[in-house]
This record gives structure tokens, C-alpha cells and sequence, in this order.
């Protein structure tokens, strides 16, 4: 006899009054790549565990998280009165990924960035990769990380990047290009609170280097800049987002603080802020309605090289590459998503969407929020091709364009949805 969510729940009920059930056995079919034993570390419901609907509904869930996973569900089997053998039936995504994302960099030059990573070490979903980008100058990542190592509670993460690009610069309403250079190594701890919340937390330790290339020029504003800084990170998850392959339906939360800091003390401390609210509807069978809000505030000191930019690739399709900098900034990207092909393996998706987003200036005051000079508002179309048994393999292509002051229209190219 087999038992679905359902009647799990009709049944949890009436365990209150009558004999509750155990389970004697658990098992997991379908893993192949991912190692059976880490998938039992994680999982609450074990042997001797009373039988219980939503804690199978939340070890699911679990399950589906993890980058490893494509889909997952559970069935109840009656082995003798009041005994119950549970299975846990996953699918598995390949892991192994090659990415590659194609754009124009800030001179309109063909930039791209190409990498590889690795979602399953050793079975474990751990996260080895690295990258090589191409982007005027060259600059190349690597990262490994370790989500789940105490209990499936505890982790580490560790990268080190060296990135370096041209920068526009925005001085008196002129612009100036710099050669701009980052080298970072970061060490987090990852804290997995429960399945719907978790906190990374930790230090980064980084050298940046402004070169001034071409532009304009003031007296104010160096043209050769070198610091060391290092700055304190606390990221908080919050994710009750149900997972259906490349369909999503709920709430999540993103909140990222730093407090930046150099061992110059003529250099002042920053502060820097940002939390991307994202929520997601499914809107019929192949429908998905997908929407993020992103709040960001920091320091807001009068500098040429504020923190927030307006990007193609971050926050507004087909404005461009870094056209402006503020010290705060209120985006909002929401889009619907329509499957028009949705086979075994592959999926044609296409969505229609706004971006819209305003900035404070830097030294400024927020009345810059509703200034016309700030807003962008950019509606569009774009295509994805999704394969369903390859983790985050989708390709995405969109058209913005812009109807408000200054507007501009472009494609942008990426790998993964915009958000």
C-alpha cells in the first residue's frame, strides 16, 4: 500500500487519536552521482522516526534544493500495522557545467566569460569552479565550497579572484575611463539554520587599483589610486520557494551587509547594504510569473566610484554597461515566464518583462529617487532554452527597451534566468 501527501496529512490527523504509526526502513532510489549516505545525513525522518507528513514534506524540500537535484518525492509503504517503510525517489542533475556569458564591455569591445564547475564533489554537493573573463583586460576566479559538513548544518566556502576591467567614471557630468583591478581571497562560514533559512558570514581581504586611461580629468579626483581594504560579510537566506524543475512558486529574501574598512586611517570606513526580495507565482501549467525587488543603501560619500551601477547585466536590460553610478538604489524586475516547448529533457521558454530602477547620486539626498535624470524604466521580450537534467543550464537572450529620459535599447546574453 502506498501513501501520498494527502492522505499523509488525513492520516497525521487522525494519529492523534489513535496508535501512531513509525517508520522502520528508509531508502532513497535514484542516486546515482550523489552519495546515497550524505543524502540520509540530511534528511530528518530516519528509522524508529514516528511517521509524519510534513517532515517527509520539508526533507523533499530539502532534497530539491540541492544543486544536485533535479526533482524529488517520497511514498509511505505499509510493512506490518503501524509500520511504514519510507522511499525517497530523486532525480539527478549533471553537475559538470561549462559556462560561457557574451556581452559588449564598456567601450562596445566583444567581452566574454567562460568557466567550469562543479556542483557534486565527490557526491557531497560541494562546489569546485573557476573562470576566465575576457573583458577588455583578462581576470580569472576560483571558489570551493562546502555547504554542509557538521551535521549538514555547518560549512565553509573559500575563493580568490582577480578581476580586472574598464570602468567609466562619471566626474562633472563627463566621463573618464579606468583600468580597474581587484585581487580578493574570502573565507566564509555557512550556517544552515533550517531548510528555509541560512547565514554565510566571514571575511574578504582585498587590493584595489585605479589606473586613469582616457576622459576627462579633475583635480579632485585621482588618477592613480592603490589601497588595501578588507571588509566583513553577513549574508542571510530566506527561501520558501517551492521547486518544480525550472518552474518556481514562492517568497525568498536575500540580505547582504559589509562594513568595509582599510588599514590607512585616512581612508573613511563604508558601509554597504543591499536585500533582494524575489517572488514567484505559477500561473497555470506552464505559466510563471517571476518578480525581485532590490533595496541597496551605503555611505553615501561624494565619490566618482560609488558601489551601485546601472548595468544590462544586473539590474536593467538594454540600458547598457555601466552607464551611471548612485550610493542607493530601488530596482524593480518582474516578468512572465511561458513554456511554449516543455519535453523530457528540453524547454523553449518565453517571457515578457520590465525593468525599472532609480539611484541616488553620490553626496546626494533620496529626493534623486524621483528625479527624471535617475529613473529608467525598460520593458522587453527574451527566450530561454532550458535542459531539464543539466543544473542551471539555461540560456537566456533579451531585448529592453528604454521609455523614459536618455533611453537606449539593446540584447543582453547570459547563462541562468536574470534572477
Amino acid at each position: 500500500m502506498k501513501i501520498g501527501l494527502r492522505a499523509l496529512l488525513f492520516f497525521t490527523f487522525l494519529a492523534g487519536y489513535t496508535q501512531q504509526s513509525t517508520v522502520t526502513e528508509v531508502k532513497i532510489d535514484g542516486a546515482k552521482r550523489t552519495k546515497v549516505s550524505f543524502l540520509e545525513n540530511l534528511i530528518k525522518v530516519k528509522s524508529g522516526s514516528l511517521l509524519d507528513s510534513l517532515a517527509l514534506a520539508e526533507d523533499v524540500q530539502r532534497i530539491k534544493q540541492l544543486p544536485s537535484i533535479a526533482n524529488a518525492n517520497f511514498r509511505a509503504e505499509a510493512v506490518n500495522e503501524n509500520e511504514y517503510s519510507v522511499v525517497y525517489t530523486v532525480e539527478e542533475h549533471f553537475t559538470l557545467i561549462p559556462f560561457a556569458n557574451l556581452y559588449t564591455s564598456t567601450n562596445d569591445e566583444f567581452a566574454f566569460k567562460i568557466g567550469l564547475q562543479e556542483y557534486n564533489l565527490l557526491g557531497k554537493n560541494m562546489i569546485l569552479g573557476g573562470f576566465y573573463q575576457r573583458d577588455i583586460f583578462n581576470s580569472y576566479g576560483i571558489n570551493f565550497r562546502v555547504p554542509y559538513v557538521i551535521r549538514g548544518n555547518f560549512g565553509f566556502a573559500l575563493s580568490y579572484n582577480n578581476i580586472t576591467t574598464q570602468e567609466p567614471v562619471f566626474i562633472n557630468d563627463n566621463t573618464a575611463d579606468y583600468r580597474y583591478n581587484n585581487k580578493a581571497f574570502e573565507v566564509l562560514g555557512l550556517y544552515n539554520i533550517n531548510n528555509k533559512n541560512r547565514v554565510d558570514f566571514g571575511i574578504n581581504l582585498f587590493a584595489e587599483n585605479y589606473s586613469y586611461i582616457t576622459g576627462a580629468t579633475s583635480p579632485n579626483v585621482p588618477q592613480e589610486l592603490q589601497v588595501d581594504k578588507y571588509l566583513y560579510k553577513v549574508i542571510y537566506y530566506y527561501e520558501n520557494i517551492n521547486y518544480d524543475y525550472h518552474y518556481r512558486s514562492g517568497f525568498g529574501s536575500t540580505l547582504n551587509f559589509q562594513y568595509v574598512k582599510s588599514p590607512d586611517e585616512n581612508l573613511p570606513e563604508f558601509l554597504i547594504g543591499i536585500n533582494d526580495f524575489v517572488y514567484f507565482k505559477r500561473i497555470g501549467y506552464r505559466g510563471n510569473w517571476a518578480n525581485r525587488l532590490r533595496l541597496g543603501i551605503s555611505s553615501n560619500i561624494d565619490t566618482p566610484f560609488a558601489p551601485f551601477s546601472v548595468d544590462n547585466n544586473v539590474n536593467i536590460r538594454g540600458v547598457g554597461n555601466k552607464i551611471d553610478r548612485g550610493t542607493a538604489t530601488i530596482v524593480f524586475n518582474s516578468e512572465y515566464r511561458y513554456s511554449f516547448i516543455d519535453k523530457d529533457w528540453f524547454v523553449l521558454q518565453g517571457n515578457v518583462f520590465v525593468d525599472s530602477g532609480t539611484w541616488r547620486n553620490p553626496g546626494g539626498d533620496f529626493g534623486d529617487f524621483g528625479e527624471k535624470e535617475s529613473i529608467r524604466v525598460y520593458p522587453g521580450i527574451g527566450f530561454r532554452f532550458i535542459h531539464k537534467r543539466i543544473f542551471n543550464a539555461i540560456f537566456r537572450i533579451d531585448y529592453g527597451y528604454g521609455i523614459t529620459k536618455n533611453a537606449s535599447h539593446g540584447i543582453v546574453f547570459g547563462i541562468g534566468q536574470y534572477f
